[in-house]
């Protein structure tokens, strides 16, 4: 059994189609926008973020700001 292999923008044509088929456009950009490489160094963002908090503490934090939306 042989197995044709597709070239890789073959593949993100079909399949932008498929979405945009049963999500349309809009949804379609929403769920590939979350894809995107940001920019920055998260990694030294979150120490310095982060840095005087224990897990404890960023959990409370987490938790209470769900509260309030």
């Amino acid at each position: 059994m042989t197995t044709r292999v597709h070239p890789i923008a073959e593949i993100n044509q079909r399949a932008k189609d498929a979405l945009i088929r049963e999500v349309g456009v809009i949804d379609t950009i929403r769920f590939l926008n979350q894809f995107r490489a940001g920019d920055g160094d998260y990694a030294a963002d979150r120490a310095s973020l982060f840095r005087d908090m224990t897990a404890r503490e960023i959990i409370a934090e987490i938790k209470s700001r769900r509260v309030e939306s």
